[in-house]
């Protein structure tokens, strides 16, 4: 991206749940690190989704995905973010696009967000074709049907949620013979 001179470096915010973060996530995160000067990755606390990782635990594995980038830091949020990004210097947000399908909703909110911050543009990105039909919630299920996510997500990441969809599985179970094990 070129600047002129005295331009102020280009702050990106790249927002979602990331529960879990996903090879996917982590290509969109690295190539928006080569594209601007700094990339805030911003873990929605999003109190209408029950997530399947802690916020705490979200954060650690997506610090420990990218700590070889130089210019991405992590941090959480809730709110309005359009207010976040104001907040941080930002004036760009970074959203992903996997396929048509997420275009429209995509669009909507980044015309709201442009509504709400007219300094602040939305810039899409395609991910790697092989990472374009992968999302949390498909690798989610796929773990509790007990399929193999190896390459889809961090190594990290997939023992972790292997061993929480696991405690959730016996949980259930449990409560279905009465709460004895």
């Amino acid at each position: 991206m070129s600047r002129r001179p005295g331009d102020s470096p280009v702050i990106a915010i790249y927002p979602g749940t990331f529960d879990p973060i996903t090879n996917g996530h982590l290509d969109i995160i690295e190539r928006g690190s080569r594209l601007f000067e700094r990339v805030i990755v911003a873990i929605l606390e999003n109190y209408e989704k029950s997530p399947l990782l802690t916020l705490p635990e979200r954060k650690g594995l997506i610090v420990e995905a990218t700590e070889r980038l130089g210019n991405v830091t992590i941090e959480a949020f809730d709110g309005l973010l359009a207010d976040y990004a104001r907040s941080r210097g930002a004036s760009v947000i970074v959203r992903g696009l996997r396929a048509i399908s997420d275009f429209e909703y995509e669009f909507q909110m980044g015309l709201m967000n442009r509504r709400l911050n007219p300094e602040m543009e939305t810039v899409f990105m395609m991910p790697s074709e092989a990472y374009s039909y992968v999302s949390s919630r498909l690798v989610k299920e796929v773990v509790a049907l007990r399929g193999s996510v190896t390459g889809l997500v961090p190594e990290a990441v997939e023992r972790m949620i292997e061993s929480r969809v696991g405690a959730v599985k016996r949980k259930a179970a449990s409560k279905g013979r009465g709460g004895k094990p």
